[in-house]
């Protein structure tokens, strides 16, 4: 846990937080997010980004790390924090019913298209949300990556500080292997290719997020390897080598070859088969245990829609 003091969540004076070891190289921004749950995101990076919250006296940037023994100053916050939506433990324990895999470091759920991971922008509970309120016992539960609300699938959840250090690592490093299944649109030649090309993301007026290809954006690597040719589209087994906002989508895009049912990035039209959703479904992980750096393999099947929509292609 980070250092607390007694003062009110409200926070009608200036706070001295000292980072201690559990909290170690956490970004200065998540930190914060930490200590004043409830504040917005954009909030607290003006508090940051106007030198109001200093780390060891001096001004600091939303990605530092930060150090055990380390001095955070918190301004006051004269608003009052949103609290965290309340739900009854019986009404979210559907959820755990998606634990596909769980030891005393990690779990996995398999999340379902059409949740959030977490909430926010106009959402109120996400699936990190509906977990805490499933186990409210449980002391840590943080999420170690996200998925896209309608996407599908393998979601990594830490239930310890240390855990959840390791594995945001492996994910930066990009030692973890992420595989998809991704319906995509056309007649596909060929057969596996490697598409390289940077992506920026956008913020429109509305505050949606909008990526497209540029030569100024972000490195960008996913590799297409068809699984299934079927009736003017090809099941893929998509690897997502970098981890950019909507890569797949966009890639799948820029290459004449849109996911189906992308209603952001594909062409608009109905999906085939009747499929009225993505057709993403983020389906196996390879990671290092965070414990015994033992590579673990996890798994999330199709679900009943996805793979309703593919009997229905093979039959045509």
């Amino acid at each position: 846990m980070t250092g607390r003091s007694n003062k009110d969540p409200k926070q009608r004076a200036v706070r001295l937080v000292t980072v201690d070891a559990d909290s170690a190289n956490r970004r200065l921004d998540n930190f914060l997010l930490t200590e004043l749950k409830g504040l917005p995101r954009a909030r607290i990076y003006s508090m940051i980004r106007k030198g109001e919250v200093r780390v060891n006296k001096g001004r600091a940037k939303p990605a530092t790390r930060l150090v055990a023994g380390d001095q955070v100053r918190i301004p006051p916050v004269t608003e009052s924090l949103k609290k965290a939506p309340q739900i009854a433990p019986h009404k979210a324990g559907w959820i755990l019913e998606r634990i596909v895999y769980e030891d005393d470091h990690l779990l996995m759920i398999d999340k379902p298209a059409g949740l959030a991971v977490h909430g926010g922008s106009g959402i109120s509970l996400g699936a990190i949300e509906l977990l805490r309120a499933a186990r409210p016992d449980s002391r840590f539960l943080e999420l170690v990556h996200r998925l896209d609300r309608e996407t599908s699938g393998c979601l990594l959840v830490a239930k310890k500080r240390s855990a959840l250090r390791k594995l945001h690592e492996e994910f930066r490093s990009g030692k973890v292997n992420k595989y998809y299944l991704a319906l995509l649109l056309g007649d596909w030649h060929g057969d596996a290719r490697e598409v390289d090309m940077p992506l920026l993301v956008e913020h429109r007026q509305n505050g949606e997020r909008h990526v497209r290809p540029a030569a100024e954006g972000k490195p960008a690597l996913t590799v297409f390897q068809p699984e299934q040719r079927l009736a003017e589209c090809i099941l893929m087994n998509v690897r997502l080598v970098t981890g950019r906002t909507h890569q797949i989508r966009v890639h799948a895009a820029a290459i004449g070859h849109p996911v189906a049912g992308d209603k952001k990035y594909g062409s608009g039209l109905p999906g085939p088969a009747g499929l009225d959703r993505l057709f993403l479904h983020a389906h196996k992980l390879e990671i290092a245990h965070p414990d015994h750096g033992e590579v673990l393999t996890l798994e999330a099947p199709l679900d009943a829609q996805l793979r309703t929509t593919l009997e229905k292609l093979q039959q045509e």
